[in-house]
C-alpha cells in the first residue's frame, strides 16, 4: 500500500449482469470488492453455472450480508443459511439460492474477482 485511496461501491470500476442479478466491483491497491445483489428467484447453479462451466461455484467468499435471505448448500451437503447482519466464511464448492421475495445484497470482500466472467 503506497497512497491513501477512496472509491464508492455505488460508482464501480465493473458491473456484471448475469440473469436475476449483478455484481458491482470495485479494485483498490489490489483488492476487488464486490457488491453482488441478487434477485428473488436467483439460483447459482441455474443462473451462474452456464457462464462459469464449473459444478457449482468454485469461488470462496468472505462477505456480509445487507439484506435478504440466502441459502447455501456446499457439495458435502452441509447447508447454512444468512441473512441481514450476518458475516459468512463460504469455502469453493457450493450452490446457494434466494430464499423468499426480498432480493439478497452482500458485500464481498474475496471471492468476486472473476466472479460471473464469461468463460470459453
Amino acid at each position: 500500500m503506497n497512497a491513501i485511496e477512496k472509491k464508492s461501491i455505488s460508482k464501480p470500476d465493473e458491473t456484471r449482469t448475469f440473469p436475476k442479478g449483478k455484481l458491482d466491483l470495485v479494485s483498490l491497491d489490489g483488492v476487488s470488492f464486490g457488491k453482488a445483489t441478487f434477485q428473488p428467484g436467483w439460483k447459482w447453479s441455474e443462473s451462474l453455472k452456464p457462464i462459469q462451466k464449473t459444478d457449482s461455484c468454485q469461488a470462496a467468499h468472505f462477505n456480509y450480508h445487507l439484506s435478504g435471505r440466502l441459502h447455501v448448500k456446499m457439495d458435502d451437503g452441509t447447508e447454512k443459511e444468512y441473512g441481514p447482519g450476518d458475516v459468512g466464511v463460504i469455502p469453493p464448492g457450493h450452490d446457494a439460492w434466494v430464499v423468499g421475495d426480498e432480493p439478497v445484497v452482500i458485500v464481498d470482500f474475496n471471492g468476486m474477482t472473476h466472479y460471473a466472467e464469461i468463460h470459453k
